[in-house]
């Protein structure tokens, strides 16, 4: 079986929240948001260690009341992010050790699966990058600097990307080395790294509807919903 390693992120600060407490850490069915992304990734066989990245004043937190109390054994280590994602995703690179593949997840998603981290390893096995994702239920629409509509794409053509987002370690390591010094403005998640910087074809996986980001009060609403279904 593959070396696989999780990073998972917890460093936002979750300002469309509008809430004191960050997101990945509100009370989600009496345990934190950010507790069913590791359970996931604890109860995954093939996924042999995590590393947690969060914020450096909330470091002693995520170790004492989340990694300790829920007993996540897998959790290497907890690791201070950066400024910004990118930041965090490439500290987490630097502390992975001798590992194969790479699941970055944000951890304000916790409805991640075994099935969807499956799906994802068949595809990274492939192609060395892969992403979760599911095809996009409305009409997109691309608008110009004005407001207007420029384009309306083919909707069989578009999907809504998620999060595992896995790749083979070498590969996202470098592209992530050769962002070092460069604007990165405009990067919002790590297959652009990888696209951008080493030219692969990143393939897409089936994700789940249900695997939502926690970003404005309304999810929680339907977190809420989804965890009651569960059971």
């Amino acid at each position: 079986m593959e070396r696989c390693t999780a990073i998972v992120l917890a460093a936002g600060q979750g300002k469309r929240m509008n809430s004191r407490i960050q997101k990945q850490f509100l009370e989600l069915g009496g345990r934190p948001v950010i507790f069913y992304s590791l359970e996931c990734f604890q109860e995954c066989p093939f996924i042999r260690d995590i590393l947690l990245v969060t914020g450096r004043e909330q470091v002693a937190y995520c170790e004492e009341k989340i990694v300790r109390k829920y007993g996540f054994t897998k959790v290497r280590q907890v690791i201070p992010g950066g400024e910004e994602r990118y930041d965090s995703v490439y500290q987490g690179l630097l502390a992975c050790r001798d590992t194969e593949y790479v699941f970055i997840h944000d951890g304000a998603r916790p409805f991640v699966t075994e099935a969807i981290l499956e799906r994802a390893l068949a595809g990274v096995r492939e192609s060395g990058a892969c992403v979760a994702g599911m095809p996009s239920k409305d009409t997109v629409k691309l608008a110009d600097s004005s407001g207007c509509v420029e384009e309306t794409p083919d909707r069989k053509k578009t999907w809504i990307i998620q999060t595992p987002q896995v790749f083979r370690y070498s590969l996202i390591r470098e592209a992530y080395e050769k962002i070092q010094g460069k604007d990165r403005t405009g990067i919002t998640d790590d297959a652009m790294v990888a696209e951008q910087e080493t030219g692969v074809r990143v393939r897409l996986s089936e994700g789940s509807y249900r695997n939502i980001k926690i970003t404005t009060p309304e999810d929680m609403l339907i977190a809420e919903a989804f965890l009651k279904q569960k059971g």
